[in-house]
């Protein structure tokens, strides 16, 4: 996409007691390398072929990296942009287990384990409250894809006691003629404050779709997106913006020998791993459109795909946080991540600021022109000897005779420099009818003219 940027793309390694010696950090050139021994690659590596890997990004986050490191680095920047007017979405990619949630929704055992969404809120109201030239308003909603179905998290038929999702109304998309995509059902919540904002994040997770797993006590079972809506006026224009940014938390992809799932949660397997194929093809159709090789970017496969579209290819900017399981027993997982990662970061997306003028303040605005010029114009009539209220009086006959023998003096007077004076109070009805005495005598004139030849 010419003038496009890409999505830029970071890599988190989850802590562990247990890490391989498989794989290298380069700080200084944002690399991961792995090295597998070939006497230890059956087992890990699906395709034993190839045993070395280096995978580049824009950032990457260490086992020792805190939740504050990922903020400043990776979401900071992103709210940013969306108060400048900019659409912008952060999304985490990795296998189940690895920490998406965690740094998307943070830890719940203290305070610095908050994550993206808690401080980027913090950060978002208190930016705003500081800008006292602009009026802002923030919305909230809370998009929940669970089984290829959209349900809003923040819908109060959670509080009413329903039996389960099929009872709750589900969130329909819908496509207007210019491919922008409509989420019908998904409310959006007004929040006055960074602590009203956080309260709909936590009804909404305590609503969310969870199970225990071999692989995670507190697996999620379906795709989650926060999306803070900003609508911003700055004082004295009639522009207006609209932006949002979209925190994603990913469901993740899950080998079922390893994650042991039967059931319900072998059939909620199914459809997580069947939506991020969807999404990996997206990501490579991108890159080909991108390259010229084809036109067509198969989103409708997916309802995440469809949701996701503008962050993908589109009208935004975006980054991913790929999470790593640094545990040798993880390791074909984790290069399939990175490997995915890289396709991501060839995507090019263009992003525009979002305003228009809004026509109540464009009518309020216009309004007030009319308003002063009328006062300005009364002004001058008051000055230029009108009567009482500004009000200029209608001109004499014995004036208007006056006017109009000026009028054609200065027409046959053959001193190309002379000029017409229409006296020392100068008005609009002076003006009024020294222009139509001009006009009757030039028509005059030219009539006598033809009358003669």
């Amino acid at each position: 996409m010419p003038g496009g940027e890409g999505i830029k793309i970071f890599a988190r390694i989850k802590p562990t007691k247990r890490p391989s010696r498989l794989f290298d950090i380069d700080p200084d050139t944002n690399a991961i390398s792995f090295n597998i021994p070939r006497d230890t690659a059956n087992g890990i590596l699906v395709n034993n072929a190839r045993t070395n890997f280096n995978f580049k990004f824009d950032g990457i986050f260490g086992m020792d990296a805190t939740q504050e490191d990922v903020f400043n680095v990776v979401a900071k920047s992103s709210v940013d942009s969306v108060l400048e007017g900019y659409n912008s979405t952060i999304f985490a990619y990795g296998q189940t287990g690895s920490g998406k949630t965690f740094t998307i929704t943070g830890g719940t055992e203290r305070y610095d384990d908050r994550g993206v969404i808690p401080r980027v809120l913090a950060y978002l109201f208190d930016v705003c409250r500081k800008d006292t030239e602009a009026q802002y308003s923030v919305y909230i909603s809370f998009l929940e894809i669970y089984n290829e179905s959209g349900f809003d998290l923040l819908d109060a038929a959670h509080d009413e006691g329903v039996a389960g999702l099929d009872d709750l109304q589900k969130v329909v998309i819908l496509e207007d003629e210019n491919g922008g995509m409509h989420l019908k059902g998904l409310s959006m919540n007004l929040a006055n404050s960074a602590e009203e904002a956080m309260n709909l994040l936590f009804v909404g997770d305590t609503n969310r779709a969870m199970s225990a797993t071999v692989m995670n006590d507190n697996s999620s079972r379906s795709h989650c997106i926060f999306t803070i809506s900003v609508e911003s006026r700055r004082a004295g224009t009639d522009v207006i913006r609209r932006s949002k940014l979209n925190l994603v938390d990913l469901a993740g992809s899950e080998r079922t020998h390893k994650t042991g799932a039967t059931g319900q949660l072998l059939r909620e397997s199914k459809y997580i791993n069947t939506s991020l194929h969807f999404l990996e093809v997206c990501i490579m159709a991108l890159g080909d459109v991108q390259k010229g090789s084809r036109t067509h970017v198969p989103y409708r496969n997916s309802v995440m795909t469809m949701v996701l579209r503008d962050s993908l290819g589109g009208n935004c900017k975006t980054s991913m946080v790929a999470t790593l399981n640094a545990e040798k027993a993880q390791t074909e997982e984790t290069i399939s991540t990175a490997k995915f990662a890289q396709r991501v970061a060839l995507v090019q997306n263009k992003a525009e600021v979002n305003e228009e003028r809004d026509p109540k303040l464009v009518i309020k605005r216009l309004k007030a022109e009319i308003k002063e010029l009328k006062g300005e114009l009364a002004f001058l009539r008051q000055t230029g000897g009108g009567g009482e209220g500004g009000e200029e009086l209608e001109l004499t006959q014995t004036e208007l005779n006056h006017l109009r023998t000026k009028v054609k003096n200065f027409l046959i007077d053959p001193d190309p420099a002379a000029a017409l004076s229409l006296g020392e109070q100068f008005t609009f009805k002076k003006m009024q009818a020294a222009f139509s005495a001009s006009v009757s005598y030039t028509h005059l004139r030219a009539h006598e003219t033809e009358a003669d030849l």
